[in-house]
């Protein structure tokens, strides 16, 4: 089994994510999903959280990415960050969605110099706007800023679309092609509603409205 497929039952195995065809969530941004991925669940369970931190690294080792720096982005995925910062020796930073309105008013926390190399850890990229402005605020104080690292992508057009428009590649451990396979073979979901999972895939503002 390749490691994105363990990644993948490892995230289902832990309810990490959650396949609601019939019943689906409703995100932020209001659109209606027939999946939904909270790894946050993760940090609480130390065997899972041992296992994502070293698929990280694993990642990192195997596409041979050099950083200077390891960046987190609040809040979620400030945990992951350093975790694989200390397995690695490396410095972290975390990047705030909105600078602080006291004290140094930072959007950024922790040492950066400019020309710096940030490797960007996020645990979740459903349209990558969180991962891409934290991509910029790093590069605006002159950082080297050219991959982002999640767990798991929902594989969304507007994220693909974003993330190259930005040239930032973006490497995952899973996604939901990867999850969707798997999830079948283990019988989490029957076939009727893996073609409701594919259907949401291509077109996710649309499906809730049908």
């Amino acid at each position: 089994m390749k490691s994105e497929e363990k990644v993948a039952e490892l995230l289902l195995n832990a309810e990490a994510i959650i396949l609601r065809p019939h019943r689906p969530f409703k995100f932020a941004s209001g659109i209606l999903s027939p999946i939904y991925c909270d790894n946050r669940l993760l940090l609480s369970k130390p065997r899972e959280r041992k296992a994502i931190s070293s698929y990280y690294v694993q990642k990192i080792k195997e596409e041979k990415i050099a950083a200077d720096v390891i960046a987190g982005i609040a809040t979620a995925s400030i945990p992951w960050a350093a975790l694989v910062a200390n397995e690695l020796s490396k410095p972290m930073i975390y990047i705030r969605k909105e600078a602080k309105d006291h004290g140094r008013e930072n959007l950024i926390e922790g040492g950066l110099e400019p020309g710096q190399t940030v490797l960007v850890i996020e645990d979740l990229v459903s349209t990558g706007s969180t991962s891409l402005a934290s991509v910029a605020a790093a590069r605006k104080e002159g950082a080297v800023v050219d991959k982002c690292l999640a767990i798991f992508t929902y594989e969304m057009e507007i994220a693909k679309k974003g993330f190259s428009d930005a040239q930032c590649e973006l490497l995952t451990l899973s996604n939901f092609s990867t999850l969707i396979k798997v999830a079948a073979v283990k019988g989490y979901i029957k076939q009727e509603e893996i073609n409701m999972l594919l259907d949401w895939s291509r077109n996710p503002a649309e499906w809730g409205k049908k």
